[in-house]
């Protein structure tokens, strides 16, 4: 299967915020860039990740204020990442099993890309839909 390299836009952002943040500044990031999860970043290093999932579970059922709590105490800190090289099966074993929806891609120790279960899966319905195609074709149905 292919490298995920495959399905990054190149020249995207990836947005971040800094452990220090709050999640004020957060949940604005993800209400401007209509994005759920934001990796948390500090001096260039991947130190944890924060989601909607992370809001509900650890701000929001809680009653904690979010202009007064720093993403440092309520993100999730053992972060899973991938790299660009890892292949899309691999990338979909992983958010499969573990429960994910997203994927930080970091390389050489930069952060690099967010890769999302949705742009995983997109990407094996299109692979399987092109093999089907061929095979079609082989046996005289396709065009």
């Amino acid at each position: 299967m292919l490298p995920i390299s495959t399905i990054l836009r190149t020249g995207s952002t990836v947005w971040t915020v800094s452990p220090d943040d709050t999640v004020f500044d957060a949940l604005n990031v993800f209400t401007e860039r209509n994005i759920g999860v934001v990796p948390v970043v500090k001096s260039g290093e991947l130190v944890g990740i924060f989601s909607e999932r992370d809001y509900a579970r650890r701000v929001g059922l809680l009653g904690r204020d979010p202009k007064n709590t720093p993403i440092s105490e309520v993100m999730t800190e053992k972060v899973i990442t991938v790299n660009s090289d890892d292949s899309i099966d691999d990338c979909m074993k992983i958010v499969v099993s573990k429960g994910f929806r997203h994927l930080p891609v970091v390389n050489d120790g930069e952060l690099t890309a967010v890769v999302s279960a949705n742009d995983l899966l997109a990407q094996v319905i299109r692979s399987q839909e092109e093999e089907i195609g061929s095979l079609l074709e082989f046996i005289g149905y396709g065009p």
